[in-house]
C-alpha cells in the first residue's frame, strides 16, 4: 500500500471535497470548502504537485470566462468492497470519487477467485486505500474477523488474497444494504428508515439522522434474536424467529400445505412468487400468509423506532407481492408508518460496502493532514 502524503489542512479540505463532486473547478472547490480562492488554488497546486489532483477540461462560466476543471489524480487511489454472500460473492473496486473500476461475481465456493479477479482489474497505478468486507455477522469496529464461526472460513480464505497493509473493515451486510438505499435506492431523501431485510435470514439497518445505528455490541437491528415464540406454553429457542420467517421454512409451509394438483409444488423461493404472480391459488395463498408474518415483524419494528418508513429489501422480502399484505397488518397493528420495496436490490450490499470503502479510502488520504503538526 502506498503511504499517503501528509497534506496540509486546506490541502485535504479540498481533496475531499472534490472526492465527493467527482470534480469541480477552483470557484467551486472554495465555495464547497468554505475556503478563500487563493487557499484553495494552493492547495489544487498541492495536490497536483502529489498527482493527488489533475486537471481535466475547461468549463465557461456565465461570464464567457473558461475555468479549469479538476478531478482526482491516479495517486487517488482506489478501493476494494466484497460482499460473502449466502450464494453469492459480489466484489468491486471503486475511485476515491465511486467511480466503478472493477466488478466480479461467483458462486461463495469461489469467494477468493472472485476476489483476485477484481484486484487483478483494478489499475495497477491505483494504490489500494481500503477495504470493506460485508458479512452476514455481529460487527463491531475493533473486528479482525467475522465474531460467529459460521461467517469465519470464507472470510479467512478471502482474507490471504487481500494486499497486507491495506486497512480492512468488516461490516454486517444489512447494514451495508440501508447505506445502499439511503443514498441509490428507495430511502433517498430521508434520513430515518429501516431497512428490513427478509430472505434466508432477516435482519434490519437501522438509520437515524443519516447514519446506520451500530449499536453499544455493533448487533442493532439482529431480529433473529427476538424472542419468539412468546406464549404461555411456548419457551422461546435462540433465533427461531428468523427460522420462521426465513425462506425455508416458508418452503416447508408450501408444501405442507400444497393443494395444487395440477402444479408440482415450488422448490425455490423464486418460483413460488412467480406462481403467486400467475394467479395460482394454492402459491398466492402462501405468499399472502407471508406478508402478514412480515407485516407483524415490521409492526414490531415501528412500535421500538417509529422510523416512518420501512424498505422491504431481501430475496422475499424485496417482492411487491408482499407490499399489500405488510402495509394491511402494519396498519393494523401500528401507527402509520410508508412500507415500498427496496430499489437497489440484490446489488445492495455491495453497493453500500463501496460507498463505506469510498469514505474510508478518503479518510486515509486526508487523515494525516489532522496528525501531520
Amino acid at each position: 500500500m502506498a503511504i499517503a502524503p501528509r497534506l496540509t489542512e486546506s490541502a485535504s479540505a479540498v481533496f475531499a471535497v472534490l472526492a465527493e463532486a467527482g470534480s469541480a473547478t477552483r470557484p467551486q472547490l472554495a465555495s464547497l470548502a468554505g475556503l478563500s480562492k487563493p487557499t484553495v488554488s494552493s492547495a489544487v497546486a498541492e495536490l497536483e504537485g502529489f498527482r493527488l489532483a489533475a486537471h481535466s477540461g475547461t468549463a465557461s462560466s456565465g461570464t464567457g470566462r473558461s475555468a479549469a476543471v479538476y478531478r482526482l489524480g491516479p495517486a487517488a487511489g482506489a478501493v476494494l468492497a466484497v460482499d460473502l454472500g449466502p450464494a453469492l460473492t459480489r466484489v468491486r473496486g471503486c475511485a476515491l470519487d465511486g467511480t466503478l473500476l472493477a466488478e466480479a461475481t461467483g458462486s461463495r465456493d469461489d469467494a477468493v477467485d472472485v476476489v483476485r479477479d477484481a484486484l487483478f482489474s483494478l489499475p495497477g497505478d491505483a494504490p489500494l486505500r481500503s477495504i470493506v468486507v460485508a458479512v452476514g455477522d455481529v460487527t463491531a469496529e475493533e473486528d479482525a474477523r467475522p465474531a460467529t464461526a459460521k461467517a469465519r472460513p470464507v472470510f479467512d480464505a478471502v482474507a490471504v488474497t487481500l494486499p497486507r497493509g491495506v486497512p480492512v473493515h468488516l461490516e454486517n451486510n444489512v447494514n451495508c444494504a440501508a447505506l445502499a438505499e439511503l443514498h441509490e435506492g428507495a430511502a433517498i431523501g430521508r434520513d430515518t428508515f429501516g431497512y428490513l431485510r427478509i430472505g434466508v435470514g432477516i435482519g434490519l439497518g437501522i438509520v437515524v439522522g443519516g447514519r446506520v445505528l451500530r449499536g453499544a455490541n455493533g448487533a442493532a437491528g439482529e431480529l433473529a434474536r427476538l424472542p419468539y415464540p412468546w406464549d404461555d406454553d411456548l419457551d422461546p429457542r435462540h433465533e427461531a424467529l428468523e427460522e420462521y420467517i426465513g425462506a425455508r421454512s416458508l418452503l416447508r409451509r408450501a408444501a405442507e400445505s400444497w393443494q395444487d394438483g395440477e402444479e408440482p409444488c415450488p422448490r425455490t423461493a423464486d418460483q413460488l412468487f412467480a406462481l403467486a404472480g400467475e394467479g395460482r391459488a394454492a402459491a398466492r395463498a402462501v405468499v399472502d400468509r407471508h406478508a402478514v408474518d412480515v407485516g407483524r415483524l415490521a409492526a414490531a419494528v415501528t412500535a421500538v423506532l417509529d422510523p416512518g418508513l420501512i424498505v422491504l429489501g431481501g430475496s422475499t422480502g424485496s417482492d411487491p407481492q408482499l407490499l399489500a399484505g405488510v402495509r394491511a397488518e402494519l396498519e393494523r397493528l401500528s401507527w402509520p408508518t410508508e412500507v415500498v420495496s427496496s430499489t437497489v436490490g440484490d446489488l445492495g450490499t455491495v453497493v453500500g460496502a463501496a460507498r463505506l470503502a469510498v469514505a474510508r479510502g478518503v479518510q486515509t488520504v486526508t487523515e494525516a493532514a489532522r496528525t501531520r503538526h
